[in-house]
């Protein structure tokens, strides 16, 4: 039985996932995929609000967040059974996270464009936070926008070593193989070595 770590990179409305097994001397890529987070057809919730009366807005982005969050919650759950019918040990979830925000109310998101964006992208953090939470699964957070960087230092290695890895491994595992899912890869990296220092 192999130990397999899942990781996460949240986008807008979906989420690029990577399930490394093994071991951090002997990683593999299993599974790639790209995660809705938001049903066929809805976009950006908080823009998809621009423009309703105030009450329809709240309303809007309320129901948009709890489709997403079921969708979430649903995608850690899914990606953990595939993980045990297979045989494999799940040892953690890792969710690229931002910095946060302020506590912003909706309407004062709504007023400035630029939160708008800002309360997306940490809107489907959040849901993958918070459903890998509810699935009971040992969580782990990176920032995103240091993914790898910060990844090489938990690691213990060089920037180019991990760059080297990270490339050894989608040549292993075939395209698709770009910056969103070796920065899940990296992180997924960072959970088996824990996985691998606590057992």
């Amino acid at each position: 039985m192999s130990q397999v770590a899942l990781a996460f990179k949240p986008r807008t409305g979906k989420a690029i996932l990577v399930m490394v097994a093994g071991s951090i001397r002997e990683p593999r890529v299993i599974e790639r995929a790209e995660i809705p987070l938001l049903p066929h057809g809805e976009f950006a919730p908080y823009h998809a609000a621009e423009g309703l009366e105030p009450e329809a807005a709240r309303r809007y982005v309320k129901e948009s967040r709890a489709r997403a969050q079921r969708l979430a919650t649903n995608a850690v759950r899914d990606a953990a059974t595939r993980c045990t019918e297979a045989g494999h040990e799940l040892c953690g979830c890792a969710v690229l996270v931002g910095a946060g925000m302020p506590d912003w109310t909706t309407d004062e998101i709504l007023s400035v464009h630029v939160r708008m964006h800002k309360a997306e992208g940490e809107l489907f953090r959040e849901v993958l936070l918070e459903g890998t939470r509810a699935c009971g699964i040992e969580l782990t957070t990176l920032p995103d926008k240091t993914a790898i960087d910060s990844a090489a230092k938990k690691l213990c290695v060089t920037r180019a070593r991990l760059d080297a890895d990270l490339a050894a491994l989608g040549r292993a595992a075939g395209p698709p193989w770009g910056r969103y899912q070796k920065e899940a890869a990296a992180a997924a990296l960072v959970v088996l070595k824990h996985a691998g220092a606590s057992s």
